[in-house]
């Protein structure tokens, strides 16, 4: 990708991430970093402490707030790997620092999105480019653009 090319991409990532912070403004505050977002945190992590245990085969460890499922089936997650609620499942491979900070950011959208996380992400879109929770969490970290 040359220099070029991202700048375009930063210029665009920036102008969704204003879209998708005038968007947020329609939804009732009530939803939005409160107890029922806890709750549909603490679902969320239910949720995935229920996947992981089901189907990871490497060790479960705490680092950066999350809890770490190695070694998921590539079939159990997207991409990389999956964050849900407070647990970043993923492949065999050890999660760099960098990758673990993206997946924080994840974490904590799910604490103010709750419920509505898995749908607001759905509606970004598959794109990473172009999916404003993606980038909010950092494009680079989460090894979508060169570092």
């Amino acid at each position: 990708m040359t220099a070029h090319d991202l700048a375009a991409v930063r210029r665009e990532a920036a102008a969704l991430l204003e879209r998708g912070r005038r968007s947020d403004r329609r939804i009732p505050a009530v939803l939005l970093n409160s107890p029922i977002s806890r709750l549909g945190y603490a679902w969320g992590s239910a949720l995935g402490w229920l996947w992981g245990g089901l189907w990871s085969t490497g060790p479960v460890e705490r680092r950066e707030g999350l809890w770490i499922f190695r070694g998921m089936p590539a079939w159990t997650f997207a991409r990389g790997g999956v964050c849900v609620g407070g647990c970043y499942l993923t492949g065999g491979d050890v999660p760099d620092d960098r990758v673990l900070r993206h997946e924080a950011v994840h974490k904590r959208q799910w604490l103010r999105y709750g419920f509505l996380m898995p749908f607001l992400y759905l509606f970004a879109g598959r794109d990473p480019l172009r999916n404003r929770f993606e980038i909010e969490a950092g494009l680079e970290d989460g090894n979508y653009l060169p570092r």
